[in-house]
């Protein structure tokens, strides 16, 4: 089966196995670049807003151990943790498939559906990190509950900040982490594997929905870092997601990971000499 044509995008047979990294950006439509831009920064400021609000609280995990399970202010702390966690993924992790989604509206360009199909790409890839962060928010609440029943857990907390920095430092190293990087930085291999283009919203939505787990299989110890660091400290945010872009986008990202990982990895130890030091 021949691939499908796609208007105005020339030059993919130069590219192999379709890997061409921030080249539909640049070739994106400059009312495209300038949409997802403006939807990107209206997510940042939203999180520098709510942060210096009254509900500044809810961006960070701590308060999830000051309420009862399923009561109606627990309830209310999960929405607020998945909107904000929702606006985490606009703010940081959006930036990172702008090129998929950039080959992805010229793919569908020429259709009458192109604004709706683009849309159901992204609430598809959104999804996905959704779900993530409400699992997310349970295992939180889980660590609490053992924090609050172990003394000994309760006296060493920052145990739990040095397993996450070095187990996101040792993902940096798995085989899974660089099969969902080869899948996200091949973005035009990846749509035109998948878009067939027959049901197409309902292609749309898959193909966002798969993208977003290829996504999460690259990301997602690297996005639980928010958690050792402050979900609202927002230079850490736009630190990890410059690394995150780059790492699936740049040509030379494939470089950055495994530095990162042994990072990380220096992280955790050099925490557990100094809280051992005054212990």
């Amino acid at each position: 089966m021949s691939r499908p044509s796609v208007p105005g995008v020339t030059g993919l047979s130069g590219h192999p196995s379709g890997t061409v990294g921030l080249w539909p950006l640049v070739r994106a439509p400059k009312l495209f670049v300038a949409l997802t831009g403006s939807l990107i920064v209206l997510a940042w400021v939203a999180l520098a807003v709510w942060k210096w609000s009254p509900y500044g609280r809810f961006l960070g995990h701590e308060e999830v151990g000051q309420v009862a399970p399923l009561s109606s202010g627990y309830m209310r702390l999960l929405v607020f943790f998945v909107a904000a966690w929702t606006l985490m993924t606009v703010a940081m992790m959006l930036p990172t498939s702008l090129p998929l989604i950039a080959f992805f509206d010229a793919l569908v360009r020429k259709r009458p559906q192109r604004v709706s199909l683009v849309g159901l790409l992204v609430s598809g890839y959104l999804s996905v990190w959704i779900a993530f962060a409400a699992g997310v928010h349970l295992g939180d609440q889980a660590i609490h509950a053992s924090v609050e029943r172990i003394g000994w857990l309760e006296a060493n907390a920052w145990g739990i900040t040095a397993a996450m920095l070095f187990g996101a430092g040792l993902y940096q190293f798995s085989d899974l982490k660089y099969r969902c990087l080869d899948k996200c930085r091949s973005p035009a291999g990846f749509i035109l594997g998948r878009w067939h283009g027959r049901s197409e919203r309902l292609d749309a939505l898959r193909l966002g929905i798969a993208h977003g787990l290829f996504c999460l299989g690259c990301c997602w110890s690297l996005m639980l870092l928010m958690f050792a660091v402050g979900v609202g400290n927002i230079g850490w945010m736009l630190a990890l997601a410059s690394v995150m872009a780059i790492e699936k986008n740049a040509a030379w990202g494939r470089k950055l990971t495994a530095p990162i990982g042994v990072a990380l990895l220096l992280s955790a130890a050099a925490l557990a000499v100094a809280e051992g030091a005054t212990a």
